[in-house]
């Protein structure tokens, strides 16, 4: 039985871990796995049907923008899905605890990392639910910067054919890529009117805001007409303030006073 935690505890702990972990291993990437962890933490406290990581019924999570697996290892860990002490060995030789997630890890169903190409994997775990009988949801984190790519176009076009109700896409729109602002990359906006315009039911969410989150999810009718799209605004590398919509945290690992910082900083925001 998976231990019972808040998804305000989770999203706490997610963040702690992203810390101490990419310090450990001097890498980057700690902006994105920040923007996403509340997200991440009302998905696996209060969202995910997973009775069972073998259940073929259970919900399937699919990290697009895998480079915030850290996040998602932490979220794993924080549900007792992952043993801990694997987390001491990311990013070292030979581990399955990479910058990207790999199904060799317990509890991750779908390998990810180049990017515009999760939601395409989604796409099709929802067709084969439907196909099976099956109630189970598909859920999928994409990045603002995968809404550039063609790809991902093609799998909300497809769908939006199939009716795929029980498929639920997650923007975490950021506003920001390896490269600079989306906006100045290749502006998305009207964001909203894009998913919409190809026939999705589209929610505008904060997401930060763990209480309304879990609200409009649960509000998702996945026997419905069209699948679901929820464009969460977040704050790229939330919580810590130097990082906070700071283009470098995309890939700068931290020196040992700025992960002290951080870590007085997420110490003195918890409740």
């Amino acid at each position: 039985m998976r231990p019972a935690k808040s998804a305000g505890a989770l999203s706490g702990e997610i963040r702690r871990v992203v810390l101490e972990q990419s310090k450990r291993a001097n890498v980057g990437h700690i902006g994105s796995c920040l923007s996403v962890a509340d997200i991440l933490a009302v998905l696996f406290a209060d969202e995910l049907r997973v009775e069972s990581p073998a259940d073929p019924d259970r919900d399937r999570f699919i990290l697009s923008k895998g480079h915030a697996a850290l996040a998602l290892y932490a979220a794993l860990v924080g549900m007792g899905r992952l043993d801990a002490k694997a987390l001491q060995t990311f990013c070292e030789d030979g581990s399955a605890l990479g910058t990207h997630p790999e199904t060799a890890v317990p509890g991750i169903d779908f390998s990810t990392g180049s990017l515009g190409h999760g939601l395409s994997l989604g796409v099709g775990a929802a067709l084969a639910a439907r196909m099976e009988g099956s109630e189970r949801r598909v859920f999928v984190l994409v990045s603002d910067a995968e809404c550039n790519e063609g790809s991902l176009w093609e799998a909300v076009m497809f769908a939006a054919h199939h009716r795929l109700a029980n498929l639920v896409a997650i923007v975490d729109l950021n506003g920001q890529q390896a490269l600079g602002f989306t906006d100045d990359v290749l502006s998305l906006s009207p964001l909203a009117d894009r998913w919409r315009a190809f026939g999705w039911d589209v929610q505008e969410v904060d997401g930060h805001d763990l209480g309304r989150l879990c609200d409009v999810i649960n509000g998702l009718d996945p026997s419905g007409q069209a699948p679901h799209v929820l464009i969460a605004r977040t704050v790229f590398g939330k919580g810590v303030s130097y990082m906070e919509n700071k283009i470098a945290w995309h890939y700068k690992p931290m020196s040992d006073d700025e992960y002290l910082q951080a870590l007085s900083e997420l110490e003195t925001a918890s409740p």
